[in-house]
């Protein structure tokens, strides 16, 4: 006689909202509304959208999420967990919605197989797929293997019945080191392998923490994936060039800028570009929310931007070689329109933009040097 297979153990989280699972924890609400304020800001809908952030963690059920890691170092991870936030890192995605990662799970080996089985079939449709990694394709997918299955028919067979997927990094979204020429593992991004579901690249090399919880929050929100830039990113994080919004922009206008990194310019605060900054040409939040709660990032603390969130970022020449070729963009151009074709772009010299600023400012002050000086050598009228 054939038994039936005993129906999966009910979840507790499931009969609990994300804001009472916030109350449980000990967050007080003044702490919950800042959060949604705060989150709200992030992801782009103002302040008339605080109020659908908060009925949405207020009512809603959690999100289930199964994570997995392929080819890559963990860093997306790592920068999620480490948010200065304690509802971005305790309890929005770890203690509330987690239900499969190889990472932070303390299952192992065939309990660890049977929650992500479980969590497949019990929320088919319904759960969140969030990679870290990319897929390598080469000698039939042996370089990444896990229980026995390659990652190739690992994401294939997790994938099919996710609401949607997201590409943490840029390992999953563009392939990253692992995809570095000559690629010989044949490192594959997400979109390239998978079809017919929404994917979300969110960018980085790691992502931004808030950035990476803001998309959640958006999806757990609204109930469908935010709107994405030609690349598959989020608008409401990678509509602007990190040139555009970094504080050393008015160095970069007047042409001044740091020459090597122990003159005298890197200690004034001047502009990185001839010293391989690619702001100029990368897509990124790094210069608005910045990194650990704030307060800072790479440019600020004195590194050029090396344009993680780019696709072939590692191919894109040396990390402290200025781009050949950016012709100087203006500030109203977006992702959508210039994209990944900045660097190919062909230029008629190198920093037209800045060179060309340069020039004018430098003539504008000459013209005013000129009058200045008629005016002194103009003999006084007599009466």
């Amino acid at each position: 006689m054939e038994t039936m297979a005993a129906p999966p153990t009910p979840d507790p989280r499931d009969s609990v909202t994300v804001y009472q699972q916030i109350l449980s924890r000990g967050v007080p609400r003044r702490e919950f509304l800042k959060f949604c304020t705060w989150m709200s800001a992030c992801i782009g809908i103002g302040p008339e959208g605080v109020a659908q952030v908060v009925e949405a963690l207020e009512s809603k059920r959690r999100l289930p999420v199964v994570w997995m890691h392929f080819q890559e170092c963990t860093c997306c991870s790592e920068s999620f967990i480490r948010s200065s936030h304690p509802i971005v890192a305790d309890i929005l995605l770890d203690k509330l919605s987690l239900d499969y990662t190889e990472t932070l799970m303390a299952a192992s080996g065939h309990q660890a197989e049977a929650c992500l089985h479980d969590t497949i079939q019990k929320y088919k449709g319904e759960y969140v797929l969030c990679i870290e990694g990319s897929v390598p394709l080469g000698d039939e997918g042996v370089y990444c293997c896990i229980g026995g299955k390659t990652a190739l028919q690992i994401v294939e067979d997790v994938a099919k019945d996710a609401k949607a997927i997201i590409a943490w990094g840029n390992c999953a979204s563009a392939g990253c080191v692992q995809a570095a020429k000559p690629n010989p593992t044949q490192a594959t991004p997400i979109h390239k392998i998978i079809s017919g579901i929404p994917i979300i690249n969110v960018q980085g090399c790691p992502p931004i923490a808030e950035v990476m919880a803001g998309v959640l929050v958006h999806i757990l929100t609204f109930d469908r994936i935010p709107q994405l830039d030609s690349l598959g990113r989020p608008k409401a994080f990678y509509s602007r060039r990190v040139h555009d919004t970094c504080y050393r922009r008015p160095n970069y206008d007047a042409g001044l800028f740091v020459e090597s990194f122990d003159d005298e310019n890197a200690r004034k605060g001047y502009c990185l570009y001839k010293v391989g900054c690619r702001g100029p040409s990368t897509y990124n939040s790094c210069g608005t929310i910045r990194w650990n709660g704030g307060v800072s990032f790479p440019i600020q603390s004195g590194h050029g931007c090396i344009g993680c969130s780019e696709a072939n970022f590692w191919d894109n020449g040396p990390f402290y070689q200025r781009l050949p070729n950016f012709p100087g963009f203006g500030i109203e151009s977006t992702a959508d329109t210039v994209g990944v074709a900045v660097l190919g772009a062909a230029a008629a010299g190198a920093a037209a933009h800045a060179v060309m600023t340069n020039f004018r400012k430098r003539h504008d002050i000459g013209e005013q040097a000129g009058e200045s000086i008629e005016q002194a050598e103009k003999p006084e009228d007599n009466p």
